[in-house]
């Protein structure tokens, strides 16, 4: 193997690594969205249950007087 082919190789096997370390940010990233989503959808089902609670707590107050 000559010095060019070494370089192209080297070249090669680079960009073979950094798009394989892309793949795992994004998988990474990918991972770390879908648990916020999930933890703000339980967030939003903790603070409907909540003011539900809090609404029926009303009605009972007012239709007990």
């Amino acid at each position: 193997m000559n010095n060019t082919e070494s370089a192209s190789y080297k070249a090669g096997e680079a960009k073979g690594q950094a798009q394989e370390k892309g793949s795992q940010m994004m998988d990474k990233a990918g991972n770390a969205a879908q648990s916020v989503k999930e933890s703000v959808q339980e967030a939003g089902s903790q603070a409907k249950a909540k003011a539900q609670g809090a609404c029926e707590a009303v009605k009972d107050a007012v239709n007990n007087k």
